[in-house]
């Protein structure tokens, strides 16, 4: 999954992070490494819901495997989905091109022209030019084929 320089960042990153140098990351560990970036009031249930994450006790290896999770990872298909069915009220699968690429030149975290082509690029359309953005989200979750 990482090459060995990227397992070594990550072996550095929890020794910062296991503060008692016990060889698991517990809310104390947390809580004393948001104090040195300046963040002294963090809530409990933020550090809970962290800790929680790992589901069970948080070693190397399941430090390794969350980073591994979120680097390579997206959100759950389903949430993605609910996300595009937003823009789809008749439920028909396929969101139009055209709206779509002003939302995402004008809104929120706004691509650039070049991002929005790079992103149309890889996604399926219909005979119309419409997205069909279920096979665009199982794209995103489990990889375009065509890539391996």
């Amino acid at each position: 999954m990482f090459e060995q320089a990227q397992i070594q960042e990550f072996k550095e990153a929890f020794s910062c992070i296991d503060q008692n140098r016990d060889g698991i990351i517990c809310k104390s560990d947390l809580r004393e490494t948001y104090s040195q970036l300046g963040k002294v009031s963090v809530p409990d249930e933020e550090l809970d819901a962290m800790l929680q994450e790992g589901k069970g006790p948080i070693n190397f290896t399941v430090f390794l495997t969350l980073f591994g999770e979120k680097l390579n990872g997206t959100d759950p298909e389903e949430a993605i989905l609910s996300a595009f069915r937003m823009f789809d009220p008749s439920g028909q699968g396929v969101v139009n091109k055209d709206e779509f690429k002003q939302l995402l030149l004008t809104q929120a975290d706004k691509f650039s022209p070049a991002e929005v082509e790079q992103m149309f690029a890889l996604t399926p359309m219909d005979l119309a030019g419409n997205i069909d953005y279920k096979s665009l989200c199982y794209i995103i979750t489990h990889g375009d084929e065509k890539e391996e």
